[in-house]
């Protein structure tokens, strides 16, 4: 005779949300959380209660969860290499080799694996929004045309102001009582900031914006490139005040300017740069590229080879590569962030290790810099950059809005 044994039944985590073909689970909403109360922790900055905040973490990763399905749709993947390149830059930032910066992780409770991950995670959803959105926006000449006028007329200020955002939304093809409904909250939480409560919490509380984990922090931004919204409203405000609501397509917003400083003038920096570009691919893998491109590097600094002759036969980059991968002079801005910031950190004459970007691996070396005026082109470029911010977080906002109308998410009920 077999006695039976009852193992003690075992809770498994529960599906918080439903969105589409994923699911959002309730492990994913207590470790963002935990996130947010330990940076909240840090910066002193009180919270609302873990039921408010449940649902702003909630909302926040359905937006994620339509994000990384529209990155599964396109195929973008961000591959090992270009993440263990994005890590190596993250410790050097902290004066840290990789293996440190684990050691530091595990070191308070942390799981590198897991770290590894949400940087990939991270960097997907930064590159799927560049993506999308980008395509999304148009900025025509005679836009540019009247932007460089405005520039030229406000002696193209540099002054940067530090603000803080709440969204009271309203949904789209809103009803006249959506729309009255939604003015009326937010002029209650404009009538409680008026009585000294706090943005931040406020924010976390009762905003809609993409920031609103964060106190609805926008952080600094140059004056010439605030949302056109906001624009007009922000042209003579002063630290402390609070303007709002501004009605607009996703609802009624309120702003505060936490703080506002001038930049000191720097003159334009350009660089005289040629490269080498291999894009990977089903044949040729990131391993091979970066080996391919380390041995041609090698070559060039033995004298065996001329990098300009290399770039010839092997760049993947049709704008430079009959050039001999020479890219002429200008400024870091207008390449990929990447490419910038190893441009940026190196030495006349030196030749990059190979380095991944969004377009593939490369190697650059660096000619030649020097410092110039602001010409006609410049401004053209400042112009068009400002444009491209304003717009884009207009559409950004505006793409995350469809693409919440149109899928379907169930939140469930996590009292059962």
């Amino acid at each position: 005779m077999f006695s039976q044994v009852q193992a003690k039944p075992e809770m498994l985590d529960k599906v918080a949300a439903i969105v589409d073909q994923g699911v959002i689970l309730e492990s994913d909403v207590n470790d963002m959380m935990r996130d947010v109360k330990q940076s909240a922790s840090e910066s002193n900055q009180p919270l609302p209660s873990d039921k408010i905040l449940h649902v702003q973490v909630l909302d926040r990763l359905i937006n994620e969860q339509l994000e990384m399905q529209t990155a599964k749709r396109i195929g973008l993947e961000v591959s090992d290499a270009q993440l263990d390149q994005t890590i190596e830059h993250m410790a050097q930032e902290q004066k840290l080799t990789v293996e440190q910066m684990k050691k530091k992780i595990e070191s308070e409770g942390g799981d590198f694996a897991s770290f590894r991950e949400h940087v990939r995670k991270q960097l997907t959803l930064g590159e799927v929004r560049r993506i999308v959105v980008s395509r999304r926006i148009q900025i025509s000449p005679q836009e540019i045309e009247a932007m460089v006028k405005q520039l030229d007329k406000q002696g193209d200020k540099n002054v940067e102001l530090h603000l803080r955002h709440i969204l009271i939304e309203i949904p789209q093809n809103p009803t006249p009582k959506d729309i009255a409904d939604a003015k009326s909250r937010a002029e209650k939480v404009l009538s409680r900031l008026h009585n000294g409560e706090d943005f931040a919490q406020l924010a976390i509380v009762a905003s809609s914006g993409t920031h609103a984990l964060e106190g609805g922090n926008l952080g600094w931004i140059n004056a010439n490139e605030v949302p056109t919204l906001f624009a007009d409203a922000l042209q003579n405000a002063t630290k402390g005040e609070i303007i709002g609501p501004l009605r607009s397509a996703s609802g009624f917003h309120i702003i505060k300017v936490d703080g506002i400083r001038g930049q000191k003038t720097v003159e334009l920096t350009e660089y005289h740069a040629r490269h080498i570009l291999l894009k990977p691919s089903v044949i040729l893998s990131d391993t091979k590229a970066k080996a391919e491109l380390e041995k041609w590097r090698s070559e060039v600094l033995a004298g065996k080879a001329k990098f300009a002759d290399l770039a010839k036969k092997n760049s993947e980059d049709p704008g430079s590569a009959s050039q001999g991968g020479d890219l002429g002079w200008a400024d870091p801005k207008i390449y990929d962030p990447t490419f910038a910031d190893v441009l940026e950190h190196m030495k006349k004459g030196e030749i990059s290790e190979p380095f991944r970007s969004s377009f593939g691996w490369h190697i650059i070396q660096l000619l030649d810099t020097r410092t110039t005026d602001a010409t006609a082109q410049a401004k053209k470029e400042k112009a068009y950059r400002i444009l491209f911010n304003r717009k884009f977080s207009e559409e950004a906002s505006a793409w995350l809005r469809e693409q919440r109308n149109q899928a379907y998410i169930q939140i469930l009920d996590q009292k059962s």
